[in-house]
């Protein structure tokens, strides 16, 4: 796509965000549009910081992959088996692996086929979710839609209980588990789990698409992000992840991750454990979509190329996403 294509579509939708391209590691474009902050006027660059949303299940994924490869959790654990007592409505055959797809069939928290806008207040209390056991009150008295295995169902609160399981098989905090297991060997040193209300000056404040008003996305989501998505990070970090898991450096097994497990037709793609997969091709994929929050990055083995458009508002990334074919 010509470059001056892309600056078009950002003029045109008043893009907020980034959008970045390489081949093999080699930018081919990368250039930043709008504003990082509109009440002080700080402009987005190419190193600015965003928070991807549900675009981060693919880094929850990995380090319970990790786990597993280290022997600490198998894809057959059964949640209950780590649960105990907690969240009882989770049947007792549902297994990592059914988590992992998103075939687990456990009512959800934040069920994105119930009827509701970005911009509702969804989770209560946003300051007080900063661990992911604090989440254990919202995962709770959510009846399952169906029997594990039995088909898919996107499901934020999978992963959720996936870091929970993660934490209480290792020992070790969500946080620290994926810094350690995924971010660090894979060398996103711009990459880390921010709190919404102390944001570093290198991350862009993410806006609510509300007509004629500059509003933050601080009460709407966590204020520390966990398992199911809202880590910050950057384009040139997003392409040495795409890099690292594709050599072996993040789990010895990428494909793991990455050989398709579902059909998602209504979607158009297929699913692996934690990233989407293109209907077609090999190329893996990693969306978000939140309040404040829009992000799309596919990178094709192939080929070499990675694509990412990350955005500070809930629609943005979506034009230049589509015209990029991500």
């Amino acid at each position: 796509m010509p470059h001056a294509d892309i600056d078009k579509i950002a003029e045109e939708t008043g893009f907020s965000g980034v959008v970045s391209i390489d081949r093999a590691g080699q930018v081919e474009f990368a250039q930043a549009y709008g504003l990082a902050n509109r009440t002080y006027r700080v402009p987005n660059t190419v190193g600015t910081r965003f928070g991807i949303a549900s675009g981060s299940k693919g880094f929850t994924a990995l380090a319970v992959l990790s786990l597993v490869q280290d022997g600490l959790i198998t894809l057959d654990t059964t949640a209950r088996s780590l649960l105990g007592d907690d969240l009882p409505l989770i049947a007792d055959d549902v297994t990592v692996e059914h988590l992992l797809t998103h075939t687990s069939g456990i009512g959800d928290y934040l069920d994105e086929e119930g009827d509701f806008s970005v911009t509702d207040y969804l989770i209560g209390a946003a300051h007080e979710l900063t661990t992911t056991e604090a989440f254990l009150p919202l995962l709770d008295g959510h009846p399952a839609k169906f029997r594990a295995g039995e088909r898919f169902a996107y499901c934020n609160g999978g992963f959720v209980v996936l870091a929970l399981l993660a934490e209480r098989a290792s020992g070790a905090g969500y946080h620290d588990l994926v810094r350690e297991r995924v971010l660090r060997p894979a060398g996103m040193t711009g990459t880390d789990f921010l709190r919404s209300d102390e944001l570093p000056a290198d991350a862009a404040v993410g806006y609510l698409p509300l007509e004629g008003v500059d509003r933050s996305n601080v009460f709407h989501l966590p204020v520390l992000a966990t398992g199911d998505g809202g880590i910050h990070t950057t384009a040139a970090d997003m392409s040495a992840f795409w890099r690292a898991l594709y050599a072996g450096q993040i789990v010895t097994s990428p494909e793991e991750a990455v050989r398709p497990r579902r059909d998602v037709p209504e979607e158009g793609m297929r699913y692996g454990r934690g990233f989407w997969l293109h209907a077609s091709s090999d190329a893996a994929i990693l969306v978000g979509y939140d309040a404040g929050a829009s992000f799309k990055s596919s990178h094709d083995p192939g080929t070499g190329v990675t694509r990412t458009v990350l955005s500070n508002t809930s629609p943005g990334a979506w034009p230049l996403a589509r015209a990029l074919e991500i």
